[in-house]
């Protein structure tokens, strides 16, 4: 008896998601309409959008990134440059960007984002429906340092500058050096960023920040664009939110409310979709 071999069923692009290291799937129903994909700010993980589902509608895929080097993936290789961390996004978001899609960037995860935005279009997927910028001025305008190469004390001292770390974390040596090299790794991304000269976007703008962010500085107080407007070709909005950096962490519900709007003002928030309270 002679026996045919079987060709090996491989996984659709959406059941390989599950096996994907840089993707976090925190919420979307059976058939979402649109997807919304997070990018995390330096040293910060995908779980910081994990309490964003309980205000996601079912209509929305939301999709966070997760970056080498910390949590599950402290022992992932980190990448060289921004160009090798966008591609590796790239390489792991395309095959499920097949609806409608947004891009969300909080302060490093708004360069990651631009940056993403132009991988994405190269490779001939379509771009994004809209792009929100946060807590950062526009690639190739925001003030860089090289924090990346001082010392841990004053990296730490930054940390709390900006807020949105525990200082029971900063004060525990352990903890502390945990995040501190996912930190400075992120920094000398950011920092050592070189933004090519590039052709706009043609998506909509939406630049989100705190009111009184020291990141974007007392001169950049009456433009909160910071810069975004010449990004695209398409119209740019500010929406300025009371609070620091971090201000989207206790404006979380204004926050999303204002993304899903943008993405679609069919879109609605409320107790029907909920998260278990976990951290």
């Amino acid at each position: 008896m002679v026996t045919v071999p079987q060709k090996a069923s491989r996984p659709s692009p959406r059941a390989a998601r599950a096996d994907s290291p840089w993707i976090r799937r925190w919420s979307g129903g059976s058939a979402p309409r649109y997807t919304l994909v997070c990018l995390p700010h330096a040293g910060g993980t995908a779980g910081f959008y994990r309490s964003w589902a309980a205000l996601t509608p079912p209509e929305v895929e939301l999709l966070a990134i997760q970056y080498p080097g910390r949590e599950d993936r402290f022992e992932d290789p980190e990448a060289a440059d921004m160009r090798e961390l966008v591609s590796a996004v790239a390489d792991a978001l395309g095959p499920l960007l097949d609806r409608p899609y947004a891009l969300f960037g909080h302060s490093m995860g708004s360069a990651v984002a631009w940056e993403l935005a132009h991988e994405l279009t190269g490779r001939g997927v379509p771009g994004p429906r809209r792009l929100f910028a946060s807590g950062r001025a526009a690639p190739g305008t925001a003030v860089t340092g090289d924090l990346h190469r001082q010392n841990d004390a004053t990296l730490s001292a930054e940390l709390a500058r900006l807020g949105g770390t525990d200082r029971e974390v900063l004060d525990d040596p352990g903890l502390r050096s945990l995040v501190l090299r996912a930190v400075r790794h992120d920094y000398r991304i950011i920092e050592t960023h070189r933004p090519a000269d590039r052709p706009p976007l043609s998506c909509p703008l939406h630049v989100l920040t705190g009111s009184a962010d020291p990141e974007l500085g007392e001169e950049r107080s009456r433009d909160r664009a910071g810069g975004w407007a010449d990004l695209t070709t398409a119209r740019t909005e500010v929406r300025v939110f009371p609070g620091d950096h971090f201000y989207l962490t206790p404006r979380r519900r204004e926050v999303v409310a204002a993304v899903l709007r943008r993405l679609d003002p069919s879109l609605t928030t409320g107790g029907a979709h909920t998260w278990p309270s976990t951290p």
